[in-house]
This record gives structure tokens, C-alpha cells and sequence, in this order.
């Protein structure tokens, strides 16, 4: 900034300039502007020496590509299923089979199917088979499996029977103890007194009737003697079990029905 100064003078005021004596005073350099320092570059790290055994610098890992899933290959085969083991060489192998179509079959209460039906790989030793149908009497028989096959043919159509019962005959004096026995071949009544035991076809029985409330079966011979028979117990239950079963394959045989174990 100049400055002037008055001077008194003889005949008036001289103005000098402040601003001529700053010529004659050295300049001083002006202050740098403000520019922003500049940060020295850093030193570049030592070389390792590993001859020093300095350790060397580690570098970093290369990134990994990620994994990929292996291709599942087009219209894979699927897998085979285990075959059936072969049946033991010391089991039975049953073929069953019936005389009336679709028979149900069982054996020692399992059901097999329907006739005719196999069964593989049964173990030796006694069984017990049941076969039945719609219409028809069911058979329960037990059989015995050996090692080795076997056909075994259930006959429906037979008339099946194989009753007896312990019995008392009334005579018009006293009485004689025995057994009734029926079979699809007849209907006879063994006994100690001769006189009167008798065997007959179970057609060639006329009478055949049941009393509960009297507790007796009167059984009339075809041609032969009519008889009153009881129960050694009084009870009537035995003889009506009999007597339906006896019955039954009486209508059978009647309606034309084979009887089981004919040649």
C-alpha cells in the first residue's frame, strides 16, 4: 500500500511517495500459493535375502473357480431289481389247484390267491390247507410237504363227510351202548349186540330225523328196523351237530355230488 508524505519546503509542500522508497528496498519472494503438498512416493520394500534367512513375502492365493455340479447323463437305465431267490432244494413246492374256478386258497392261514396258485418254498413238516368257494362246502385238511414238488388237487364237488358219535339205542327191553360213523359211503352203527348193529348207503336211509326238546335221533332203515338213539349224557347238542352234518351230505348225494374217495 503507498503511502505519502508531506514535506515543508521553502516556498511550498513537496508530496513524495512512499511507494519510490519501496523501490529502493529489496523485494522479499512471495509466498507460495496454496498448492497442495505433495506426499513423497514410499520407499519400495526391501528385497528379501533369503540366503539372510529373511522370510520371503507371501503372495496371495489365486481366487478358485467354484465347483461345478457333475452332468446327470440323459435317459439313465434304471436299476435292476433283484431277482427272486430260486426256491431251497429242501422246501416243498405245491401247486394248488381246485375243481371249481377261483377257488380262494390258504395255507396254515395265509392266504396264497386264487386256484390255481403255487407256493414256492414251503418247509417240510405238516400244514394245514383250507380251500373255499361261493356255493360250495369249504375243505380244511392238513397235509404233509416233503422236499421237492407236489400237485395237489382240492375237489370241491365231492361230497365230504367224516362224522361219528357215541350213542345209546333204546330197545323195547333195555338199551345197548354203541357209535354212529358216517362217511359219503353210508351211515352204520357199530356195536356189541350183533342184533343190532347195521350198516346202509346214506340213500337207503328212509328216516333220518332229530327231537331236541325229546333228545333223541330216530334213524329208520331202509327196509330194516327203525331206531331211537341217545345221547350217554343226556344232551342233545351232539346229536343235532350230527345229524345236520349227515343231513347235508344226504342232499348232496341226492342232487347228483359225487362222494369223496369214489373210484
Amino acid at each position: 500500500m503507498n503511502r505519502s508524505v508531506l514535506v515543508a519546503v521553502p516556498g511550498g509542500f513537496v508530496i513524495l511517495a512512499v511507494g519510490v522508497l519501496s523501490l529502493l528496498t529489496p523485494s522479499r519472494p512471495a509466498p507460495a500459493r496454496n498448492a497442495a503438498a505433495k506426499p513423497a512416493p514410499p520407499a519400495p520394500p526391501p528385497v528379501s535375502d533369503l540366503s539372510a534367512g529373511a522370510l520371503p513375502t507371501t503372495a496371495s492365493p489365486e481366487p478358485r473357480a467354484p465347483k461345478r455340479a457333475a452332468p446327470k447323463p440323459a435317459n439313465a437305465p434304471a436299476p435292476a431289481e433283484p431277482e427272486a431267490p430260486a426256491p431251497s432244494t429242501d422246501a416243498g413246492v405245491l401247486h394248488i389247484d381246485a375243481d371249481v374256478p377261483g377257488a380262494q386258497v390258504f395255507l396254515d392261514r395265509v392266504f396264497l390267491g386264487t386256484a390255481p396258485v403255487d407256493a414256492p418254498s414251503v418247509k417240510p413238516g405238516t400244514h394245514q390247507l383250507n380251500v373255499s368257494a361261493q356255493g360250495w362246502e369249504g375243505i380244511s385238511d392238513p397235509i404233509t410237504v416233503t422236499p421237492g414238488p407236489r400237485d395237489i388237487l382240492v375237489k370241491l364237488k365231492e361230497v365230504r363227510l367224516d362224522a361219528h358219535i357215541d350213542v345209546v339205542h333204546k330197545h323195547r327191553i333195555g338199551s345197548c351202548k354203541g357209535r354212529l360213523v358216517a362217511t359219503p359211503q353210508g351211515l352204520r352203527y357199530d356195536t356189541a349186540d350183533k342184533g343190532d348193529a347195521f350198516s346202509a348207503a346214506l340213500l337207503d336211509v328212509d328216516g333220518f330225523e332229530v327231537d331236541y326238546l325229546q333228545k333223541n335221533l330216530k334213524v329208520q332203515v331202509k327196509k330194516g328196523k327203525k331206531y331211537d338213539f341217545t345221547d350217554p349224557d343226556g344232551s342233545a347238542d351232539r346229536l343235532f351237530v350230527f345229524h345236520r352234518d349227515v343231513d347235508k351230505a344226504r342232499a348232496r348225494l341226492k342232487q347228483g355230488d359225487p362222494p369223496a374217495g369214489a373210484k
